[in-house]
């Protein structure tokens, strides 16, 4: 299962959009109470990156997605306001991608 999630581009998009979810929550509901509450920036500034970079990732996946899927504009944009939301990721990976990767494949 693993080396399908690495090497297929379906795969690696859900691999991303789960970790870029995850980061999202982690910035908002721990790093961010950190830095405003008790005044601790530090796990914003690392968290803030990786959530970044993970950020680029998604949107990039998200094209190749597209593209592999001829999803059309729509689903598309909903795919990427996702990003936006917590829990969004998760629901695209859930919602929106083909639940098994020999689904994605043949596509």
């Amino acid at each position: 299962m693993l080396s399908k999630l690495l090497f297929t581009r379906i795969g690696r998009f859900k691999l991303v959009a789960w970790l870029e979810g995850i980061s999202f929550l982690v910035l908002l509901f721990i790093a961010m109470p950190l830095k405003y509450v008790w005044g601790q920036p530090w796990l914003v500034q690392n968290v803030g990156m990786i959530h970044g970079i993970l950020f680029i990732l998604y949107l990039l996946y998200l094209v190749q997605a597209n593209i592999e899927l001829r999803w059309n504009v729509r689903k598309t944009l909903i795919a990427a306001a996702a990003s936006f939301i917590p829990f969004g990721t998760f629901y695209v990976d859930l919602k929106m991608l083909p639940r098994t990767l020999e689904g994605a494949e043949r596509k």
